[in-house]
């Protein structure tokens, strides 16, 4: 096969500090896919940020060589002049960066952002670069193309930014590919179908691709040969199919433990109690208006959520899956009152198991301040939802101080016992978040959402972003939490292994309406719907002998009106949510 990258004895540090990356050598070629696999700070993204040569100011590669072999000579990447360096970016070798948001400029269109490596690089017209765009985004499952073109990177969700990244790396065939955690913010559906179409450009180019992830899953799907990193230092490298099926370094042995799975006997879980919900949501409707296709052109009429009755049990754990767009994180900032439901919707929280019930979407100022102290939020994303100008002492205290809760001093003890609470410690106070893993963080926002003392917290993608071995250790604290402290949980999430481990309850969404609703043991055990069917086949494992069954996950993902009749949704005619037995709902006609 024909050499497309080597890399030789990289050894990469910042400042006068000593190396955090400490010679790593890997090779590969045309058309192969390599996975660099670790935890973070394992020097994954470093690696990769060198070859590309955009790492941080402050970092420096101190010795090794990057080798970039073309058909006509060889090329060090390391020393390569910066002209000809940028004539490579974004044209041969293109990078998908893990966070969107950071990555695409909030001032500029997502069309012309994705657009302009084609005019930039291959010369087309805008209407040429367009027309290529939009085939792109439709490939890699923007439902509307034309729409999104048009979008600012804020009016989109943080799945839609990750899959218009992709569009935008994959757009003009490049011969690398660095896919630096590409599906992490994506539903299991749409990881599935990208996945799909990353090997497809490889066949049809020779595309290499190095994927950087944490996911043995996506591994064993897509990857020909892997690396195995650890605190910047090469564990264990080899053959997919070795390294896979038979890991031998210990810390790869420990990646496989941790990585969540959908077990495939789960055991039955008692019946679930719903004589006592904490929280009740009837017949929820959210209707948005969006900018108009054009000048003089009605509004643009959005139903992010439609029909929905949910009942979150005392005590229990209720979990919303769905793809991005689902409506699921519509239903959770109904729940907090961050969003008022459409004429007719009912929110009624009941605090305490004799309290009375509080209408949500008609509360006095009083009453709304009383129930932002009982009902918590923890965010997906634990970098954007901490103040980086704040200390953690600050960031735990301030909820406390808008509600006037206890003393100064008070408060600062407050914080500390939090911190010893999700497992960081008191001596942290005074640092700043950025001084935190993405773990740490994530203990961080979870510790501010118990600062009131709350009764119930609703928790959004609160492990999509993290390895699977701090994901293992953020469940593990969660179910502490709940069962120590009687939490309930609204859990939101795309990652079915997560939520089998988690719920109590799951309930399946697909474009703003629940299809199928059941306790994760029937759920999994005896999924009726096509869509439920498409996400548990498109849930990846770190298995080789399981790959991920594409032509069942395009069924089941497909346009509710192609699924088979009895399930069959137009707009014209939208079946029941009909009980069929031991708590077990599916949307389909009688």
């Amino acid at each position: 096969m024909t050499k497309l990258l080597t890399v030789e004895d990289l050894s990469i540090g910042f400042g006068t500090g000593p190396d955090v990356v400490r010679g790593v050598s890997f090779a590969m070629n045309a058309g192969e896919t390599l996975a660099l696999v670790g935890e973070s700070g394992s020097g994954k993204t470093l690696s990769c940020r060198a070859v590309l040569r955009i790492l941080p100011k402050a970092a420096q590669i101190r010795s090794g060589k990057i080798v970039w072999h073309q058909q006509s000579a060889d090329v060090d990447l390391v020393h390569l002049a910066e002209p000809k360096m940028r004539d490579l970016r974004g044209d041969r070798i293109s990078m998908i960066f893990q966070e969107p948001m950071r990555a695409l400029s909030p001032l500029h269109r997502i069309g012309d952002q994705v657009s302009e490596v084609l005019t930039l690089h291959r010369g087309m017209s805008k209407a040429e670069a367009k027309a290529q765009v939009l085939g792109k985004f439709d490939r890699v499952g923007l439902n509307d193309p034309e729409r999104t073109f048009r979008a600012y990177p804020f009016e989109l969700s943080g799945g839609m930014r990750q899959r218009a990244m992709i569009a935008m790396a994959m757009v003009a065939k490049p011969d690398l590919l660095i896919a630096d955690e590409p599906t992490t913010a994506v539903d299991v559906t749409t990881q599935a179908q990208v996945l799909g179409l990353i090997k497809d450009l490889q066949a049809e180019t020779g595309m290499g691709v190095i994927l950087v992830t944490h996911d043995l899953g996506v591994v064993a799907n897509c990857a020909d040969q892997v690396v195995v990193l650890r605190k910047g230092e090469v564990m264990e490298r080899g053959p997919a199919d070795l390294v896979l099926g038979d890991p031998a370094h210990a810390y790869t042995q420990a990646l496989f433990k941790a990585a969540p799975v959908i077990p495939e006997d789960p055991a039955p879980s008692p019946p679930l109690d719903t004589s006592d919900p904490i929280l009740q949501l009837r017949d929820v409707h959210k209707t948005y208006h969006a900018r108009s296709n054009g000048w003089g052109a009605a509004p643009r009429v959005i139903k992010a959520c439609r029909g929905i009755n949910l009942s979150v049990a005392r005590a229990k754990t209720l979990a919303i899956v769905g793809e991005s767009g689902s409506g699921k994180s519509t239903c959770a900032r109904i729940a907090i009152g961050a969003e008022l439901p459409d004429a007719g919707g009912e929110v009624q929280f009941r605090a305490a198991t004799d309290g009375p019930d509080l209408d949500i979407t008609g509360l006095s100022p009083e009453d709304r301040l009383q129930f932002q102290q009982q009902v918590q939020m923890v965010f997906q994303d634990p970098y954007s939802s901490l103040s980086p100008r704040m200390r953690v002492q600050d960031v735990l205290c301030e909820p406390l101080d808008i509600h006037k809760v206890g003393t100064k001093s008070d408060r600062r003890d407050k914080a500390a016992m939090l911190l010893e609470q999700v497992g960081l410690t008191s001596q942290m106070m005074k640092r700043y978040p950025h001084a935190f893993s993405g773990g740490q963080r994530q203990r961080l926002s979870i510790a501010r959402a118990l600062a009131l003392d709350p009764v119930m917290l609703v928790l959004d993608e609160p492990t999509s972003a993290l390895d699977v071995s701090v994901q293992d250790q953020i469940l593990t604290l969660l179910e502490d939490i709940r069962d120590r402290m009687g939490l309930s949980y609204l859990f939101i999430s795309h990652d079915l292994a997560v939520v089998s481990r988690i719920a109590d309850d799951v309930a399946v969404m697909r474009q703003g309406i629940i299809v199928e609703q059941a306790p994760p043991c029937t759920l999994f055990q005896n999924p009726m719907h096509p869509y439920t069917k498409a996400l548990i086949a498109a849930q990846p494992e770190p298995d080789l002998n399981r790959p991920i069954d594409l032509k069942l996950v395009s069924q089941g993902s497909g346009s509710p009106d192609s699924w088979p009749d009895a399930f069959r949704i137009t707009p014209s005619d939208t079946p029941a949510l009909r009980d069929v037995g031991d708590g077990h709902k599916v949307r389909c006609h009688a």
